[in-house]
Formats: structure tokens, sequence, C-alpha cells
């Protein structure tokens, strides 16, 4: 049985952490666009057919730390997804468990 108490813990879960979950996911998506600026200017540096510029691009270190930042904000991203889609799991439970009571079931 889920109680009242757990209920509002992740109602509070959700509320609390509804602006650290905008700002990864913000800025997960600046560093994706990011990641294709920093190929654009990594591939001018050199001259030659796109595919070895763009081979040259990803390979860079620059490229790579750019690319390691994207990971850990989307990781950050969807772990607070989950645990908030935990949170309204346990909350739809809830609602389900007191109409259940209400009907008799």
């Amino acid at each position: 049985m889920i109680t009242e108490e757990q209920v509002e813990r992740a109602n509070d879960f959700i509320r609390d952490n509804a602006a650290e979950y905008a700002r990864v996911t913000a800025q997960r998506e600046y560093l994706d666009e990011f990641l294709k600026i920093k190929e654009a200017k990594l591939m001018e540096e050199v001259d030659g057919p796109e595919h070895e510029r763009k081979s040259f691009a990803r390979s860079h270190r620059d490229y790579h730390e750019v690319l390691e930042g994207r990971r850990a904000a989307r990781e950050r991203e969807l772990e607070l997804r989950w645990k908030m889609v935990a949170a309204q799991t346990k909350i739809d439970l809830w609602r389900t468990q007191e109409a259940s009571k209400r009907h008799g079931v």
C-alpha cells in the first residue's frame, strides 16, 4: 500500500526537481548544437575533402571535450527524468488504490 506521505514525497520530488530537470535538458540541447558548431569550426582548420575534414574534427580533443560534456548532461537529464517518472507512477498508483477503496474493490 502506498501512503499519503509517500505520495506527498513523490509530489515534492517532482516539484523540487522540475527546475533542475529543465536546466539539464536545456544544457544538453545547447551542447547538441554547440557540438555541431565545434565540428564546423574544426573542419575549417583543414583543407581537403569533406570526409577528411570531418574525420579531423571528430578526432580532435576539443570535440571530445564537448562530447563528454554532452554525455554528462544527458546522463543527468535521464536520471532526473526516470526518477520523475517513478514518482509520477507512485502518485498514479495511489490514485488507483484510493479509487478502488471508494468503489469497494
